[in-house]
């Protein structure tokens, strides 16, 4: 399917809110099933919009975290510890 910039800025946007791909689907007026075929596509306009939401957000979330990690709460470190596991093993 063949998505306008706005679907995909939309698309982007509301996969920063982590909404399922079945909602946004919803909000776009399609059918849920080809969104996640077109999304499942690598390169796809679609994957990447979907793809660079989800990713923007976690980026956000990973500097709070790290923030709250710095100032010593518990809970952000052990995050952390274990962000910084899974970096490694991604290398």
């Amino acid at each position: 399917m063949t998505y306008s910039d706005k679907e995909l800025q939309q698309i982007e946007q509301m996969a920063s809110l982590y909404l399922p791909i079945s909602d946004i689907a919803i909000v776009l007026g399609i059918n849920p099933e080809n969104l996640r075929r077109d999304i499942k596509v690598k390169g796809s306009p679609a994957e990447k919009a979907y793809t660079k939401g989800k990713v923007s957000s976690k980026v956000a979330l990973r500097k709070q975290e790290m923030m709250l990690a710095k100032v010593g709460s518990p809970l952000a470190l052990e995050s952390v510890r274990r962000a910084l596991m899974d970096m490694e093993d991604d290398e």
